[in-house]
């Protein structure tokens, strides 16, 4: 699941607000409004955080003042980009049963030959091929009837070099 963030800063002081007098109540009803207005737009209070902040202070000097922020998130929404740090596509209904019929069958070991993408374009026409079987890469099968290795020996590769 990918989420979103929000970061608000804290309120510093309570709203004057009818019945509350006291400092303390005029910010807890302050903090639950701020909290209550966010969680009607869908984000889900996280923590408060405290963090420094570099800010100059004169001409040449700076000084750290400290932040109050609350932070916010929620579920990302499917309409927006993906990034570069998403390794696969999200899975659609059309693609489970596309996936379970390509790994059915007697030799399921190992599927790499399957494609990256297993939804079929809408403009595509179907194929009167059947779907090749994969084999499972050389090092994972055993040795061969003859008792040669699948790829041959390392002598012939050395032979074959310039």
């Amino acid at each position: 699941m990918r989420y979103e963030y929000k970061i608000l800063p804290a309120p510093s002081k309570g709203q004057k607000a009818k019945g509350l007098k006291a400092p303390e109540a005029r910010f807890a009803k302050t903090l639950e409004e701020c909290l209550n207005e966010q969680a009607a737009e869908g984000w889900e209070y996280q923590r408060a955080e405290t963090l420094p902040s570099q800010e100059r202070s004169g001409l040449t000097s700076t000084t750290t003042e400290w932040r109050n922020v609350l932070v916010f998130r929620r579920l990302a929404t499917a309409a927006g980009p993906q990034e570069d740090g998403d390794l696969l596509p999200p899975a659609t209904a059309a693609a489970t049963p596309v996936l379970a019929a390509t790994i059915e069958g007697e030799d399921t070991a190992l599927q790499a030959d399957a494609p990256a993408s297993i939804t079929p374009e809408d403009d595509a026409p179907a194929k009167e091929n059947p779907a090749k079987a994969a084999t499972p890469p050389a090092f994972l099968s055993g040795p061969s009837a003859d008792g040669a290795s699948p790829r041959g020996s390392d002598e012939d590769d050395d032979n074959t070099k310039p």
